[in-house]
């Protein structure tokens, strides 16, 4: 018999995946009223309003959880309903967050917000995270039911911080004080949170005793914060044919970014240009320049990539195995190599 490689495993991983999110996303099929099951549909990336096949997302936080049981030990196919969770509550949250951020695009087509109008995402959304929910608690058909309760009450507790994180991130739009400092926190909420959750139902799906979740949990927790440190790179320096998404934008709206933080701690030329509000396209690409130039694109890719290591050390700790293994660490390395 010959062994898959790493790359089929992964790509059994990820079918896997989708077709349990579709699963979950049929449950909220009216065959009376379709629209918002293809609202869902839509959002998920499976459809257009010609109903042609669209790519999916990387599907990032659902993979972390299969390998995560399977690097611990565990029978990743009993994960499956924590994947579809996980990915579930963060597409509600991008949902709700293109209306509060007021982004037309995402990943090059338009929100959900911006074809439906608000009251409609906002109950897209809603129906998002109910689903997510919902597949969590079939946890309890694969493992013990206090291991799944304790799933159930992690992912909760996971949304609530979602939206402590992204209280933050709307009230630093308001302020000209905020530190690096206060950013570390917010994005512990809003975008590390979830990661660390995703790792951390993996080992609990694996049966894996407390000391080991943890660890899974606080690897999971330094990529989450490694992931937003390059997004925000990503935000002034991608390639918006890539990312989807504009590298003004960040500077236009006045988002409090990390390089832009470094910059503004710093006190120089940046910092005395950002002040000067409100921020025309015309302006923004001197203020990369001043920002590169006095260090917060080098200061942001160094802070990734020592995170990135922080988080392999503390993996180790959980003495993984396989070829998931090799996976998980192969997926974190991607996450700072990333261009979208």
């Amino acid at each position: 018999m010959v062994s898959n490689t790493a790359e089929e495993i992964k790509q059994i991983y990820l079918t896997a995946i989708e077709n349990q999110l579709q699963l979950s996303i049929h449950r909220a099929l009216d065959n009376e009223n379709p629209q918002l099951y293809e609202i869902l549909q839509y959002h998920m990336g499976w459809q257009d309003n010609r109903k042609k096949n669209k790519p999916r997302g990387k599907r990032i936080r659902p993979l972390l959880v299969l390998l995560s049981c399977s690097a611990a030990g565990g029978d990743w196919q009993k994960a499956l309903p924590a994947a579809a969770a996980v990915e579930l509550v963060h597409n509600f949250s991008l949902i709700h967050d293109d209306i509060e951020d007021n982004s037309p695009l995402r990943h090059g087509r338009a929100t959900v917000w911006k074809k439906w109008g608000i009251p409609q995402a906002i109950n897209a959304g809603d129906a998002m995270f109910t689903l997510a929910h919902l597949e969590v608690v079939h946890l309890a058909d694969f493992i013990p039911l206090a291991s799944a309760i304790k799933a159930v009450e992690i992912l909760q507790t996971t949304c609530l911080n979602l939206t402590q994180g992204q209280y933050l991130d709307l009230e630093f739009e308001t302020r000209n004080d905020v530190t690096i400092e206060e950013y570390w926190h917010m994005v512990e909420g809003k975008t590390a949170a979830l990661v660390a959750t995703s790792a951390g139902l993996g080992a609990i799906s694996a049966l894996c005793d407390e000391k080991t979740c943890e660890i899974y949990h606080s690897f999971g927790r330094l990529l989450g914060l490694a992931f937003q440190a390059q997004d925000d790179y990503l935000g002034i320096w991608g390639n918006s044919a890539l990312t989807g998404k504009s590298n003004q934008s960040d500077l236009i709206t006045g988002k409090k970014t990390l390089p832009v933080l470094y910059g503004l701690t710093n006190a120089g030329e940046f910092a005395r240009q950002w002040i000067q509000k409100p921020i025309h396209p015309d302006r923004v690409k001197e203020l990369i320049r001043l920002l590169e130039v006095e260090g917060g694109k080098e200061y942001t890719q160094q802070k990734a990539s020592s995170l990135i290591e922080q988080a392999l050390g503390n993996l180790q700790g959980a003495h993984p195995s396989g070829i998931a293994k090799d996976l998980l660490i192969k997926l974190t390395h991607d996450l700072i190599q990333r261009q979208t």
